[in-house]
């Protein structure tokens, strides 16, 4: 008996710690080449945590680990929502493919949770066209102050209020306090910094009641950092003026040094912000300012020093580097790594086996848009130009076995290559090891004749570097073509997009009904 008790508590201990998220639903009127993603929404470095593919049908299944309890992304066809989310939940959304997920229903272990949030949402909407904002901006600071005091109560009353409605989680009550704070705590720094040129008193300062004001909403400043995106941009917009000073002071006779390097000094000066406040400013920096396609190889190493020394929190520095790998990819020099790779007939194939020849990978999938009419055609160019010299490696990421030999088939038949399939799609072996999601189908790399990183991660063929790279490795010369011509659309990777989750009009976020 004594055994199967410690069973069964062995088993509840797993499952109550688990945080794995299930997710599943329809999307009516969705079409098949569409995804759905998830993303941390607090993270630094928010990459895709899942990306699941739907059924002729509309229907879609999958399962993600959620690195806490809070606030998540979905994104779906160019459009984004917010839902909170925790850890071992069973999760059911259905909605209409022309809405979705501007509007959608929930259910599952998360109905509660969300329920809160959108009748939170509904209620600020009702609220703020009734609260004359402009005039409280553009009126005297105790009018101000007295207003946003009474903003602030109406808004944690209705809170109160819905709370003994809906009874959502501790964490999600706490977490909806903490952003009404951030929320007025930014009304007091936009009063802040433009009352002086309103009034017509350009110099105006804030008082000691508004001061204090603002260290009254300031009491749990390590949970607000850590879950409340909104809430780094507050504390990096009222540190400007000040790094601004003290960057002016020590860049004199400096060159090349970043906007990361000096901001890790500057704070090395702050003795009142507690390590976790720098860990995640300091990340949020990186993304912003330093880290995107074109960073140089001389910068991508000095970032992963930075990161290496400056940041103490193991989840912010394991996430600050895999969006480095995401966005700029591999370090150039490094051997490229082997990964489980799958011929059409189900024979295993290793990329060591290009080793005496320069080789291109290309990741793709079927549901990539606009690869047939965009991609192809330039790929198929490339391919003939430098075939005699270098080898060609097209990997295909999608959903299934099947899907790959269908997508390879009729995408890349006559193009000569080798097409391999990593097993698990962008959940591979591969696409982790080379940084591979969705945002950045399709992609290109180049490894050189040794087998080590030749080239930073291309989203397109057209590029200049990516044609000079390629002549270097061959040793041919590509014709030369208008220097404002382009081959392929260009994809955009905007790492503050990915940095910032989104941010709705309306400051208190949730998903609606």
């Amino acid at each position: 008996m004594k055994k199967y008790l410690l069973l069964f508590i062995i088993t509840f201990f797993v499952m109550s710690c688990s945080k794995k998220v299930e997710v599943k639903g329809k999307i009516t009127g969705s079409s098949s080449l569409e995804r759905i993603e998830f993303v941390e929404a607090s993270g630094v470095g928010t990459l895709p945590l899942i990306n699941i593919g739907l059924d002729k049908d509309g229907n879609f299944s999958g399962s993600f680990d959620a690195p806490k309890d809070g606030m998540y992304v979905i994104n779906y066809a160019g459009r984004q929502n917010l839902i909170y989310l925790e850890g071992g939940q069973k999760v059911n959304i259905s909605g209409n493919g022309t809405t979705f997920p501007n509007e959608y229903i929930i259910t599952g272990d998360a109905k509660k949770n969300n329920d809160f949030l959108t009748a939170s949402m509904k209620f600020l909407a009702d609220y703020g066209s009734k609260v004359n904002l402009a005039g409280l901006m553009g009126g005297d600071e105790a009018a101000f102050l007295k207003g946003m005091h009474k903003v602030e109560a109406d808004i944690n009353k209705n809170v109160d209020d819905l709370a003994k409605k809906n009874n959502p989680s501790k964490g999600l009550l706490e977490w909806k306090k903490n952003d009404i704070k951030v929320t007025i705590l930014n009304l007091l720094a936009n009063y802040e910094m433009s009352h002086g040129p309103m009034s017509g008193n350009p110099s105006y300062k804030a008082s000691k009641a508004f001061k204090d004001y603002e260290t009254q909403l300031e009491t749990d400043k390590d949970a607000m950092v850590k879950t409340i995106p909104l809430y780094r941009q507050y504390l990096l917009v009222k540190m400007t003026p000040d790094f601004q000073k003290y960057a002016e002071a020590n860049s004199k006779g400096k060159t090349g040094i970043t906007t990361s390097e000096m901001f890790a000094q500057y704070l090395k000066t702050k003795k009142d912000l507690s390590q976790t406040a720098k860990d995640y400013l300091l990340a949020f920096v990186m993304a912003q300012a330093d880290i995107h396609p074109t960073t140089t190889p001389a910068n991508i190493d000095k970032i992963k020093k930075i990161i290496d020394s400056d940041i103490k929190d193991a989840t912010i520095k394991s996430d600050l580097l895999k969006m480095q790998v995401a966005i700029t990819g591999l370090k150039i020099g490094d051997t490229a790594p082997e990964a489980a790779l799958a011929k059409q007939d189900g024979k295993s194939y290793n990329l060591s086996e290009n080793k005496g020849k320069p080789y291109m990978l290309f990741f793709y999938a079927s549901w990539n848009p606009y690869i047939s009419e965009a991609t192809v055609p330039v790929l198929k160019e490339v391919v003939n130009f430098y075939k005699s010299k270098m080898n060609f490696v097209f990997v295909n990421v999608d959903d299934t076995k099947d899907q790959f030999i269908k997508t390879s088939n009729s995408l890349l038949k006559g193009i000569q290559g080798v097409n391999v399939y990593g097993e698990g799609g962008l959940n591979s072996d591969i696409a982790k090891k080379y940084g591979v999601y969705g945002f950045k189908l399709p992609c290109f790399v180049i490894i050189d004749k040794d087998g080590k990183i030749a080239s930073r991660s291309f989203v397109n063929l057209g590029e200049q570097e990516l044609v000079t790279i390629l002549d270097k490795q061959t040793g041919l010369s590509a014709p030369k073509v208008e220097p404002n011509a382009q081959m392929q659309p260009q994809l955009q990777l905007d790492p503050s997009a990915m940095q910032q989750a989104p941010q709705p009009a309306n400051p208190q976020p949730a998903p609606t009904k």
